[in-house]
């Protein structure tokens, strides 16, 4: 299951490893597909990697920062660092190939 991620524990987040976070919002359509995605990563990098879902209406101050102008929208994250910013409907196995190259 993929993490919840607010400003509050943003930093405890993904301050350590690898994090990928998913920028959604629940009335954006290509957000619904990416959805179910993010959520197999989670499970299938559980203990490797951090997978969390950030929901824009509710954590605009986080989305300002990093930029988000339009969801979905993935950023990866190596030790609090963004290195990856993908915008739109992502494939499982690109994100998951991308993940791996930071581990």
């Amino acid at each position: 299951m993929a993490v919840v991620v607010t400003k509050d524990n943003f930093n405890s987040t993904v301050s350590e490893g690898v994090s990928l976070l998913d920028f959604w919002a629940p009335w954006c359509g290509p957000c619904k597909m990416q959805l179910p995605i993010v959520e197999e990563l989670s499970n299938e990098l559980k203990g490797s990697a951090t997978i969390g879902k950030i929901n824009v209406d509710e954590e605009p101050e986080l989305a300002s920062q990093f930029g988000v102008m339009s969801i979905p929208t993935l950023i990866l994250f190596k030790n609090g660092q963004p290195v990856d910013k993908l915008v739109g409907l992502q494939s499982k196995d690109s994100l998951k190939t991308k993940i791996q190259n930071q581990l």
